[in-house]
């Protein structure tokens, strides 16, 4: 523990920023927004007592910089073994790696995150065309900065409950608090610091860059998991429509089903297995990007 304590909150919190040094920068964005949402509670509940009579209390209550950051990181390692899919079992060959992604978790977490982004995309697409639009053309009436501030509280939250669907479905730690809003400046001053702050105009280049990215994602993980179904089940269902199943070719039959069906089938389980792998493959970039384009860095 440090023999100086801190007197003010931002060296208080830039106390704990630097304690928790080398941790992850989700875990770091939300250690701060906690222990400044508690400070801020024991100064409006203790208005008469000098800032840094109430921190040396707090630093014995709720913990100096140090004890918080061990804290957190002890909760982080119990919260990411709770939350850790269970391994799959050891692979003996090339051949149970390869199939052994269809008992991967986050290859089946990160197929759906691949279709749902189109969806997710246009609307965070929407969102900020039309809150930029919208912020431009009222900027000169009375209501233009209002409605600026509320369009950035909304990407605020948007980009909160994107976390959520990465960390849910790609596993890549994101955070679970908003990033601090500077409320001990005066409100033009911390409305000039959220327009300075690098991460209010890279959330809305997130949102922007997801619709592309969620059409290409869409294409990947729709038209390979349906070209593969469609051929592990297309000779079953044409058997048991017609029971006419094969290759045909100017209504002439080139090979029989008892030949085509298992080999169709088989490109099918093979096709699958691979969009399988795609799959985790683009999750794990795009948790990068989010993690990157979401996420506070430090100073």
């Amino acid at each position: 523990m440090s023999d100086r304590l801190p007197t003010t909150l931002p060296e208080y919190l830039a106390a704990i920023r630097a304690a928790l040094a080398g941790a992850d920068k989700a875990l770091v964005q939300d250690a701060l927004y906690d222990a400044e949402e508690h400070v801020r509670g024991e100064m409006a509940a203790n208005p008469g007592v000098p800032e840094a009579d109430l921190l040396a209390r707090i630093a014995s209550s709720y913990g100096s910089p140090e004890e918080i950051a061990a804290i957190y990181r002890d909760t982080e390692i119990k919260v990411q073994r709770a939350l850790r899919p269970p391994p799959a079992p050891p692979a003996r060959s090339p051949w149970q790696r390869f199939f052994g992604i269809a008992l991967d978790p986050r290859a089946w977490g990160a197929l759906v995150y691949l279709l749902l982004s189109l969806l997710t995309g246009v609307l965070y697409f929407t969102v900020v065309a039309t809150g930029l639009s919208l912020s431009a053309g009222l900027a000169v009436l009375i209501v233009g900065l209002p409605f600026f501030l509320l369009y950035l509280g909304l990407v605020r939250v948007l980009s909160l409950l994107e976390g959520r669907i990465v960390e849910g479905l790609l596993g890549e730690r994101m955070p679970r608090r908003p990033a601090s809003a500077r409320r001990d400046l005066p409100f033009l001053e911390r409305i000039v610091a959220m327009l300075k702050d690098p991460r209010t105009w890279l959330t809305q280049l997130y949102m922007m860059l997801l619709l592309p990215l969620g059409v290409a994602y869409f294409i990947v993980a729709f038209g390979g998991l349906a070209t593969a179904l469609a051929l592990f089940f297309g000779p079953l269902a044409a058997w048991w429509l017609d029971g006419r199943s094969g290759l045909y070719l100017d209504g002439a039959l080139v090979a029989p089903a008892g030949l085509m069906a298992p080999v169709a089938m088989a490109a099918g389980l093979l096709l699958g297995v691979v969009v399988l792998h795609l799959a985790r493959a683009l999750g794990v970039v795009h948790g990068a990007i989010a993690k990157h384009l979401l996420v506070e860095s430090a100073p």
